[in-house]
């Protein structure tokens, strides 16, 4: 179409800028994984040569570093308007939904020895919520490592099925269905039949029950805590 041709050339004609690298790293990321990323992968996305790149970033650790920054700040803060627990409830869908259009950045989140200001300023915010709450900084410290790790691992999942979607669900049930070996687990199978291959089934629809569950239970201790 006309309006991607413009937009492509209209890219190219853009000075190269250290914005710039990391759009392109991200957006270069988002289509082939973060492993396959080469600087001269990354080069040939930004129609550049690869040297050209080292004006701008450091090396290709300064590139990840900025990429995870970016992927940091495209998430919600914790609301201040609200409790603790919506602020927090917002914050881990904005989170999930950013992942899943960064699937390569969950591994790398926390991974990062040189965080950004993004980055700082996200974890400064989630802190200050958990505080709000009346927590303590053990109680804090806790409730930040259980929420991300419960964020984190859902994100991870969903990035492997997407994955292995390429093949149709009813395709992949079917072939489990008809292993000989199934009749050995016939848990697995009725579960397989009367809910996987259900009308309107989604993986995804779990996340808030479980994120509501831990909510709740840190809800729980945060309230036992105060009247002892």
């Amino acid at each position: 179409m006309p309006t991607d041709t413009t937009d492509t050339v209209d890219s190219a004609r853009r000075p190269l800028t250290r914005e710039r690298v990391l759009e392109g790293a991200i957006g270069l990321a988002d289509r082939i994984g973060i492993q396959p990323l080469t600087i001269r992968k990354l080069a040939d996305e930004l129609g550049t040569k690869p040297m050209t790149i080292y004006h701008h970033v450091e090396n290709k650790d300064a590139i990840l570093d900025g990429m995870v920054d970016a992927v940091f700040a495209e998430i919600d803060l914790p609301p201040s308007e609200v409790d603790w627990k919506q602020a927090i409830r917002a914050r881990c869908l904005s989170a999930r939904a950013v992942l899943s259009r960064h699937s390569w950045a969950t591994p790398l989140m926390e991974s990062r020895t040189t965080p950004g200001r993004a980055t700082l300023r996200h974890h400064d915010a989630v802190i200050a919520t958990f505080l709000r709450g009346g927590m303590s900084m053990a109680t804090a410290a806790h409730a930040y490592a259980i929420v991300d790790s419960y964020v984190y691992g859902f994100a991870l999942q969903e990035a492997t099925l997407v994955t292995d979607a390429e093949m149709e669900l009813t395709d992949v049930a079917e072939a489990i269905l008809a292993s000989p070996e199934m009749e050995e687990f016939p848990d697995f199978a009725a579960f397989t039949v009367h809910h996987v291959l259900q009308p309107g089934y989604d993986f995804g629809s779990s996340f808030e029950i479980g994120l509501d569950l831990l909510l709740d239970g840190l809800e729980a201790m945060v309230d036992e805590q105060a009247s002892d």
